[in-house]
């Protein structure tokens, strides 16, 4: 049985959801809208998938989720579909507030 609970699937909705809200509400970076970002993300997911797909995938995986803990929804390769929001979450912040930050030390808005 899958759930949706505390366990993985609601911190992961929280943490994609807080960084857009970030960016929308308060860091205003315009990251979005850039075609590097894009591209970065696409990157990410290029190594992403297989080093996590390994990780998750196969008679004996690495890492194996409590089951009612995640949706259930996997995309390629059995990884759970929280992963990429998790991933979503991390490499935008990572982004987003080193985007701010060169913008304040250059006194851009």
């Amino acid at each position: 049985m899958t759930g949706f609970g505390l366990g993985y699937t609601l911190p992961a909705i929280v943490a994609a959801a807080a960084t857009c809200a970030a960016e929308i509400g308060i860091l205003r970076t315009g990251l979005f809208h850039r075609t590097e970002y894009w591209i970065c993300l696409a990157i990410v997911l290029a190594f992403q998938i297989p080093v996590d797909g390994w990780l998750t995938h196969g008679d004996t995986p690495t890492v194996v989720y409590n089951p009612t803990h995640i949706t259930g929804i996997r995309a390629p390769l059995n990884i759970p579909i929280e992963d990429f929001l998790f991933g979503f979450a991390l490499v935008t912040l990572v982004l987003l507030l080193w985007e701010h930050r060169r913008r304040s030390e250059s006194g851009q808005r």
